[in-house]
């Protein structure tokens, strides 16, 4: 999962800025919360600096989607939000779990691997292979290979993706081997994953295309920063999150693998093709449990629905940085600038975001719910008319672009992955 960026930034994003070229959602106001016991929060399970975490008082009354947990403030952030009934219908899942959600892996003796794609090093024909490579790779313009490092780089962030699923009440694994079906699913999911940066990485190092150090740099950095999504450790949140992230990221490879074939490289267009597959799978299995939650708990599934869609999809990247961008750029933002031009390419649009955000309101039939009222009614009405705000809020995008391009204000950016190379976009 992981990629991706685009045209949508939220405002909770630590990245935000001013000169962003992306459609800025607003972001939650928490509405006040119901009174919760000493013995409720006892029954929340709270890793790490427990002392640090303190209840809330209630904020100022405003319109909000947030869900019905207890209001537990850590580092200034919302923690442990799940409302007691979540965490019924948590354990309730653990059979469908075991049954049915193992069922979207694939074992690692009949999965593909890297190396099926790449030249073979002990193979004879290996550096007949490899020129191969390197001379379909050679017709690759340069804001192509912006957005594939970009790719790649979020896809070999995988540890921060690990460890966010691990931050999860009634679905994390403790001791980093449990048997129970969440903790094989968080290992198995993240070692499927894996294959996904580790052959983007090898296929751009062996095109020499890019410069691999400022691209290995922007690894390290992105993986110590970590990933902010403000999911509240709720499960329900997450996987709102990693539903809407799946399907963004297999149209992201989609779209990649479209292009690649577009400039002649067969390898490539079967590199991200194959990805884009397993990203698809992954979408299927995190939207079917989305799918249960619905059934047990339609409210609660709904109110998770519009709080991350009220927030915007924080993407996995936001916190890029390649240690030389925003100085060389005159203030510029790597993931910004990353997102704008993937946008300018048609690989991730603000439109694709529209796009998911209706998917996933009929996928999961939130029109059809009935018998709500109060902050769920409001929140399916929300969610109804989301999609269309955003493609008005993208068109307005659209129309100042253009008049911008009229008036011959074309911006550019240097990427230090390129060879500081400048990329040209609007």
């Amino acid at each position: 999962m992981k990629m991706n960026l685009g045209g949508v930034q939220s405002a909770t994003s630590a990245m935000h800025t001013p000169s962003s070229s992306g459609l800025l959602l607003p972001s939650l106001q928490q509405a006040p919360r119901r009174g919760v016991t000493a013995n409720k929060l006892q029954q929340l399970i709270l890793p790490g600096p427990q002392a640090q975490a303190t209840l809330a008082e209630p904020p100022a009354a405003s319109p909000s989607f947030a869900s019905r947990g207890p209001l537990l403030i850590m580092s200034g952030q919302r923690v442990h939000s799940m409302h007691e009934q979540g965490f019924d219908c948590m354990r309730s899942l653990s059979s469908w779990a075991q049954n049915d959600l193992l069922r979207y892996l694939k074992p690692a003796d009949t999965n593909w691997q890297p190396s099926d794609f790449l030249p073979d090093p002990a193979s004879p024909e290996f550096f007949d292979q490899l020129t191969e490579l390197r001379k379909a790779a050679q017709q690759l313009p340069f804001d192509y290979l912006v957005v594939l490092v970009g790719d790649m780089v979020t896809e070999e962030a995988l540890p921060s993706y690990m460890n966010m699923l691990n931050t999860l009440d009634s679905a994390r694994d403790d001791t980093g081997a449990q048997d129970h079906p969440w903790a094989t699913w968080n290992r198995e999911w993240t070692a499927e994953e894996n294959r996904h940066g580790d052959l983007l990485n090898k296929y751009l190092y062996l095109s020499g295309r890019v410069n691999m150090r400022s691209v290995e740099s922007t690894i390290q950095r992105l993986i110590g920063s970590g990933l902010d999504p403000k999911l509240e450790n709720n499960p329900y949140l997450c996987f709102v999150y990693t539903s809407f992230q799946e399907r963004a990221t297999k149209i992201s490879h989609a779209n990649t693998a479209r292009l690649a074939s577009y400039y002649g490289d067969n390898l490539l267009t079967k590199i991200c093709g194959i990805i884009a597959a397993d990203e698809g799978r992954h979408e299927a299995a995190y939207t079917a449990i989305m799918e249960q939650l619905f059934e047990r708990d339609p409210e609660g599934a709904l109110l998770a629905f519009a709080d991350m869609m009220k927030k915007g999809i924080v993407m996995p990247a936001h916190l890029l940085d390649d240690g030389v961008h925003t100085a060389n750029n005159v203030g510029g933002n790597l993931f910004i600038d990353y997102a704008t031009v993937a946008d300018n390419t048609g690989v991730y649009t603000t439109n694709d975001y529209a796009n998911i955000v209706d998917h996933l309101v009929n996928r999961w039939n939130v029109p059809q719910i009935q018998g709500l009222s109060g902050d769920a009614a409001a929140a399916q009405e929300f969610l109804c008319l989301h999609a269309d705000r955003i493609r008005r809020l993208a068109n307005i995008q659209a129309e100042r672009r253009l008049r911008d391009r009229k008036r011959g204000k074309v911006k550019s950016a240097s990427f230090s992955w390129i060879g500081n190379r400048q990329v040209a976009f609007t």
